[in-house]
This record gives C-alpha cells, structure tokens and sequence, in this order.
C-alpha cells in the first residue's frame, strides 16, 4: 500500500469523503534520562478530524511541515504528563527513536480503561506521538523503492524497511522483525453514508488488486460491530418515534371528533332545516367528514411548517443532518386526511341520523 494507493482511492471512488494514511513505528522516547516505549505514528491532519483527537495545547502541522518532513510532532497527553510534568511542552523537543522532534501540539486526553484496552486490544492513545507522514519516510524508513529481495524476504534490504514487532529495537530482536515491503502501514477511509460501507470496500478491493497486479497484500476490516450497534440505535430511535408519532395521532383525532361531535351539538337547527327542505343523510354526513378533513389539513399545513423550521434549527444549530423531502410533505398531507376521515366518520353519522322535527324544536 502506498501514498498513491491512497491518493487514487480517493481521487476515484465518489462515495468516499476522507481518507487517512498511516504510517505506525514501535520506537521509545528519551528525555532527561527517562526512557520510555511508544508508537510513532505518521499521519496527516485528516486522521486527527476521523478519529476525533482534539488539540488541547498548540497548533496542528501546517503545509509546509508536511511538505518538507519537519522534525515535529504532536504528542498525547500522558506524554506531556511524563516528560513535562512541570513546564509547557510547546516548543520543546523530545528524541523519539533516533530523531529530535519539536512539540508543536499536545492532544486532549482519551479516557480509556485498562479493562477496554485489555479486552479489546486498544493501545494507550495518550502515550502516542504524532508526526507528518512525510518525516516518517524521510527521517525514519524510506519507504520509496520496493526490491525484489523484499518480496522474496532475502538479506538485500536494509533495516530501514522492516517493522519491529514489540518495538525495542536491540539487536537481539532482529529474528523477530518482519519485513514489511508497504509504503503505509494503514489507511482509514470514511465513506458519505453508512449504507455505501460494503460498497465502497469491493470497489476499493478491486481497484488494489488491479494496482497491484492480482496481489492480495492487503486487508480491508469493516467496524461490523459499530454498525450493528448503530443499526440497533437506529431502530430504536425509529421505534420511539413511531410511538410518539402514533400517540400524537391519536390525541390530534380524539381532539378532531370532540370538535366535530360539539359543533354537532351546535347546529342541530341547521342539520334539521337542511333535512326538512331535502338534504338527504349523505349529504349530511359528506359535509361533517369534509370539515373534519378541512380540520386535520389546516392542522398539518401548520405542522409541515414547524417541521421545517425546526429542521433548519436543528441542523444549524446541533449540527445534525437533516433531510425533508416532498414525498415526505405528501405523505404527512395523506396521514392528516386520513385521521380527519377516520374521527370525524362518527360525529358526521351522529349528524345524519338528527330527527328533523326533533332537531328544529331543539332549544
């Protein structure tokens, strides 16, 4: 996997918004006679906006540093709590593995339990130091060129192209060191809508297969369980709403046929002089339905209005997506006719069965 790899993936496939490569060393970190193992970790600044790493201290890495490969970094916060217990890290340096790096920013800290970092197998992201991708290739491995002896693992490449596994670095770890022929150890990708992950991911496949002349040297891991989850919640909250729609319906019909049944009460006169000159019940009972329909549009005009206001509101303010359709808007038109109909049948029946001579005595 390469830079390129990375670039064209994006340039390519339209469901993706951002991608992150990364480049990941097991290294230690040396200040003042204290030593300490770490990973250092090549990014870009996109990493730190899709995994949600805030900068508490300092400034993110700016184009030229990245262009150029500078000597800096941005360390966790267990980092600055260790090597700069006392004083203000910004502007410091620090040597991680063989390089001075200067600390240009310290992240917000991630609150991990030991139990979650056990089980699951998280590392401690606070005891993580960040540098441009381009200083990993430039002053740590220089992972540009791909040799044959690479490939087949023969004795021709240097040091530089290998990945410690447990980090250390001595030299009676050689044996376990495995030789690692990717320009970047990792790239997350972040897709437009969850809907297009499995999508994305064949698309994505076929593209490295095809670059890489039908060699299947990568992996492509789907967060399923994130999902799952996310898919619960989602029905969850569907189900809520439905219930809140539901019971909101009913209490707007039950409203509509207590107007209606009063307003019933009030025109008995009328109901008996339209059935002395001729009206026949249908008639009756066609306009008693056609105001409780009246009711229930009037009703969901004003509804459909607040909806989208509070929509915008929602999404300007919380930030949250939100979408209104005008299918969605006939659809609420159609549910609003609907309950007028279906409450309003029994005043408008109560209606056409007045007794007309009953019904013009009626005081």
């Amino acid at each position: 996997m390469t830079i390129r790899d990375a670039q064209e993936i994006i340039d390519i496939v339209p469901t993706i918004q951002e991608n992150s490569p990364e480049i990941i060393l097991d290294t230690y970190i040396i200040k003042r006679g204290i030593r300490r193992s770490t990973k250092l970790v090549g990014v870009t600044p996109t990493y730190f906006t899709l995994t949600n790493f805030n900068l508490a201290e300092g400034k993110m890495f700016t184009p030229e540093q990245i262009l150029l490969g500078s000597p800096v970094c941005i360390i966790g916060k267990a980092v600055q709590t260790k090597f700069f217990p006392t004083e203000d890290p910004i502007g410091k340096t620090i040597k991680c593995g063989s390089q001075w790096l200067e600390v240009v920013g310290v992240l917000e800290e991630r609150y991990i339990s030991e139990k979650s970092m056990e089980n699951l197998g998280i590392r401690n992201f606070n005891m993580d130091v960040y540098t441009p991708i381009q200083s990993i290739l430039i002053r740590y491995e220089n992972r540009d060129l791909v040799t044959g002896s690479m490939l087949t693992g023969g004795s021709g490449f240097s040091r530089g192209r290998m990945i410690v596994i447990g980090g250390g670095g001595e030299d009676d770890e050689e044996d376990k060191k495995a030789v690692n022929y990717h320009q970047i150890d990792r790239l997350t990708v972040q897709v437009e809508e969850t809907e297009h992950l499995e999508t994305t991911a064949e698309i994505i496949s076929r593209m490295l297969r095809r670059r890489h002349y039908d060699v299947v040297d990568y992996e492509i891991t789907i967060p399923e369980m994130l999902l799952k989850q996310q898919q619960r919640t989602k029905n969850i909250f569907n189900i809520v709403l439905g219930a809140i729609a539901g019971i909101s319906l009913v209490v707007g019909g039950i409203g509509i046929m207590n107007i209606m049944l009063a307003s019933v009460l009030e025109r008995i006169k009328e109901i008996g002089l339209r059935l002395a000159v001729g009206a026949k019940k249908i008639d009756i009972v066609q306009q008693f339905l056609l105001e409780a329909v009246m009711i229930s549009i009037s009703g969901g005009i004003i509804g459909v209005i607040l909806g989208v206001i509070m929509a915008l509101i929602i999404a300007n303010i919380a930030d949250i997506p939100t979408i209104v359709t005008s299918f969605s808007i006939i659809v609420s038109f159609g549910v609003a006719a609907t309950v007028g109909l279906i409450f309003g049948i029994t005043p408008a029946r109560r209606a056409a069965e007045q007794d007309p001579i009953t019904s013009l005595r009626y005081e």
